[in-house]
C-alpha cells in the first residue's frame, strides 16, 4: 500500500558543496588573468651565435637606469623618450631587452610595456645563458 501522505526530502547539501568549491576555483584563477603578455624568450643557449647584432637592445642596471647605446635614460622619462626614440625605426625591428636580475619584476614590465605602446611587437627578454 502507498502512503501518499510523505513528501520527498529535497537535500540542496551537496548543491551547495559543489558550489562553493566551484566558487573558490574562480576566485583563485580570476586574478591570474588579468594581464597576458605574448613574448618570445630566447631559449638561454651560447651554441648559436648571433650573426647581426640588434638594432635596438635596451639594458637595465640594477639602480634603475636605462641604457640605450651609448644613451643613459631614467626610469620615469624612458617612456616618453623610447617613442621619440624609436620614429626612426621601422616597428618591425626587433628590440631586445636585458634586464639586470636584481631588478624588480614590475620594472621589467614597464620597460615591456613602454616598447609596446610605441608600437614595436617583436620584443624579447634575453638571458644570461
Amino acid at each position: 500500500m502507498i502512503n501518499w501522505d510523505e513528501t520527498p526530502d529535497l537535500n540542496i547539501t551537496p548543491l551547495v558543496d559543489v558550489m562553493l568549491v566551484l566558487l573558490a576555483i574562480l576566485m583563485v584563477t580570476t586574478p591570474t588573468l588579468v594581464y597576458e603578455e605574448n613574448i618570445s624568450l630566447p631559449d638561454g643557449s651560447q651554441k648559436v651565435a648571433v650573426s647581426q647584432l640588434p638594432e635596438i637592445e635596451i639594458r637595465a642596471d640594477a639602480d634603475r637606469k636605462i641604457f640605450i647605446k651609448n644613451d643613459a635614460f631614467t626610469y620615469a622619462s624612458f617612456a616618453d623618450n623610447f617613442i621619440l626614440y624609436g620614429e626612426g625605426f621601422s616597428k618591425d625591428t626587433p628590440v631586445y631587452i636585458k634586464a639586470d636580475k636584481r631588478l624588480f619584476y614590475e620594472d621589467v614590465m614597464y620597460i615591456l610595456k613602454s616598447v609596446k605602446e610605441a608600437g614595436f611587437h617583436k620584443v624579447a627578454l634575453e638571458t644570461g645563458g
